[in-house]
């Protein structure tokens, strides 16, 4: 077989789009195939890494052959950063998915803790009585409806990597889905006929392990928001955005060193020390995500710009990534998102606002909104990131958020704002 890449003339908007949507699909799959211990969901995984192997040596090619004045130069230069982090991430996937495959020791508590704080992550095997069997994810709206979103399904030996409106759902179909408790919960037992029980984290008598653990599946998340909020600031142009990104990755620096205190100490308490190698491989490749995320935003951070090239190909991904400004007397003034049920009614999840400083007495924390997520601050603004239901909003919040383009629409709705929009890619 002739592995040979040979150049093509191809547009560079169109792989990196599909090169972004291939490496966030890879980060769900992949804790998916640890979260189930899937090998089969891992070996698609690695098919997927192979593709996108391919694809970036296109994406170089084509901007080398772009580039031909240091002016061009200086505006490539962070399309192949971006490039690199995409295939970054993706072979960061590929490590996470040979835990399994190698059936390298884990802890059943990280199984157990892996799940997003925020969004729940089932598999769903179709009966045949299923009210959704024989008919498609278009017909059934299934994400605006319940904010749930298919990611893959399996059918037998073949693997739908990419279900889209005109996706028909088959008895024995297994889906792989990713959405808010209560709209899983629902999805689930509609699939299936029976209840959806979310796994039950196991008593363990090592302290030291089970803070490890937390550390991993807290790196995990703030590594995906960083990702989240990197194509957000090249969609947006943002420097502040960026910066966020910078933080975040040395947040997650500083728990990785956190994490290998807790997992020496508590390998010196495991009866088998080589039962926790595949919790470090997975802290190794977590953090690997996270430095891919600062890569993607490093041209808005150095002053560089974000090319139209590039903000074109994060509008036209699957899923989109919108900047919705709240205005007063909107539906959102003076309410929180919980009592919104943004992620349900609108088919969008809010992963970061962006609001004015109050005075030091005043701050958001002093609204009731003790839970709100992480919140930053720096001259004028502050950022809360990963929004808790109780996050309340209020006029002049500006929010990111990621879904369906017409969850979008909604969003803006309910908002009362117009809202700049674009794309950022899980299924």
């Amino acid at each position: 077989m002739d592995d040979r890449v040979e150049y093509e003339p191809v547009s560079v908007k169109e792989l990196l789009g599909e090169m972004k949507d291939i490496a966030e699909l890879l980060v769900d799959l992949s804790y998916s195939s640890v979260l189930f211990d899937d090998p089969a969901l891992a070996e698609e995984v690695l098919e997927l890494e192979s593709e996108m192997d391919v694809l970036q040596l296109r994406a170089r090619m084509s901007l080398v052959m772009a580039g031909r004045s240091p002016e061009e130069a200086e505006e490539l230069a962070p399309i192949f950063g971006i490039v690199g982090a995409a295939e970054t991430i993706s072979d960061a996937a590929g490590d996470i998915a040979k835990v399994v495959l190698d059936d390298v020791g884990l802890p059943a508590s990280l199984r157990a803790g892996l799940p997003d704080p925020v969004e729940t992550l089932a598999r769903a095997e179709l009966a045949g009585y299923s009210a959704y069997a024989g008919r498609t994810l278009g017909d059934i709206n299934l994400e605006t409806e319940t904010g749930v979103r298919v990611l893959a399904v399996r059918r037998g030996d073949e693997w739908l990597l990419d279900p889209g409106r005109e996706t028909a759902l088959r008895p024995g179909d297994v889906s792989f889905c990713r959405g808010p408790d209560d709209g899983i919960q629902g999805v689930f037992e509609t699939m299936t006929g029976e209840p959806y029980e979310r796994p039950a984290v196991p008593e363990s008598d090592i302290e030291d392990l089970d803070r490890a653990v937390e550390t991993v599946v807290l790196m995990r998340n703030v590594s995906e928001l960083a990702v989240d909020l990197a194509y957000g600031s090249v969609l947006f142009d943002d420097p502040e955005l960026a910066r966020e990104v910078s933080e975040l990755e040395v947040e997650v620096d500083a728990l990785k060193e956190r994490f290998e205190a807790w997992a020496l100490r508590g390998a010196a308490e495991v009866a088998e020390p080589v039962t926790i190698r595949g919790l470090l491989h997975i802290a190794a490749s977590t953090e690997v995500i996270s430095d891919a995320a600062l890569e993607i935003s490093e041209g808005v951070l150095r002053g560089l710009g974000s090319h139209p090239v590039v903000q074109a190909a994060v509008e036209e991904s699957d899923e989109i990534l919108v900047s919705v400004p709240v205005a007063a007397g909107s539906d959102l003034d003076g309410t929180s998102i919980g009592e919104q049920a943004l992620r349900a009614t609108t088919g969008t999840l809010v992963i970061a606002v962006r609001r004015e400083r109050e005075p030091a007495e005043g701050t958001d924390r002093a609204n009731g909104d003790e839970d709100a997520g992480t919140a930053r601050a720096e001259g004028d603004t502050e950022w809360v990131l990963t929004p808790s239901p109780e996050t309340r909003l209020r006029a002049g919040d500006t929010l990111i958020a990621k879904g369906t383009r017409a969850g979008a629409e909604r969003l803006r709705a309910l908002a009362g704002g117009e809202g700049a929009g674009a794309g950022t890619g899980s299924r």
